[in-house]
């Protein structure tokens, strides 16, 4: 990467289960190292703030909180990652590798609760301006199966213990905003192994470095 250019921003992305943390953790293992400076964050989180604000919505004994509260305390969670990790990061020429970011939001908070798409493209807009992943990998697997195997991580969050629908409009929304955007999205299934995903993860991985290389996937110049 030459001098002064700007990083790239890669995000992971999925339903409860889905797969996506245990991908990311493997596909670093195997990039780090050998490229750019490489920042891993999460979402929501990533900043002092955003790991308490984390805590919050994640807390099981909170119980019901109202759809606009959740989605403004995201989106007040990733302003303060925008400004102090992201941005500064993708500035000078690091890559940005981050579990979730505003897909999350428009498939759970948008879809999941029923707000509609409308109101977190106002935030996005507002918060982010031009600033889109330059690649964002959708690990897809079915509700209930995602369910299950987030059972087995032990105490669910507060976000666990959401129904099987819940997690199924949450899964189409993913689906229907890669088919819109297909330069820019890598859908995978997540119900395979996960020997089996990690070799997806590498397929994608390399068609989008060569795509990239060549020039054929734009990049968010900001």
């Amino acid at each position: 990467m030459a001098a002064g250019a700007r990083g790239r921003f890669i995000t992971f992305e999925g339903i409860e289960g889905a797969g996506k943390s245990t991908q990311l953790e493997r596909l670093l293992r195997r990039f780090g190292g050998r490229g750019p400076e490489v920042v891993v964050t999460r979402e929501p989180g990533g900043t002092a703030l955003g790991e308490r604000l984390r805590g919050l919505l994640l807390d099981p004994s909170i119980g019901t909180m109202a759809a606009e509260t959740e989605l403004l305390l995201i989106f007040a969670a990733r302003a303060e990652h925008l400004r102090r990790c992201i941005e500064p990061a993708l500035a000078r020429g690091a890559w940005v590798f981050c579990d979730r970011f505003t897909d999350a939001s428009f498939a759970y908070q948008g879809a999941g609760r029923g707000l509609g798409p409308n109101k977190v493209e106002v935030l996005e807009n507002w918060l982010q301006g031009d600033l889109r992943p330059d690649l964002v990998l959708v690990f897809d697997v079915p509700a209930r199966l995602g369910l299950e195997r987030a059972l087995t991580r032990g105490k669910r969050d507060r976000m666990e213990t959401e129904d099987v629908a819940f997690f199924e409009r949450a899964r189409a929304a993913y689906l229907e905003r890669a088919r819109g955007q297909p330069h820019r999205y890598r859908v995978l299934d997540g119900s395979l192994d996960e020997d089996s995903v990690a070799a997806a993860v590498d397929a994608a991985w390399t068609n989008w470095l060569d795509e990239t290389d060549r020039g054929a996937v734009p990049g968010n110049d900001v």
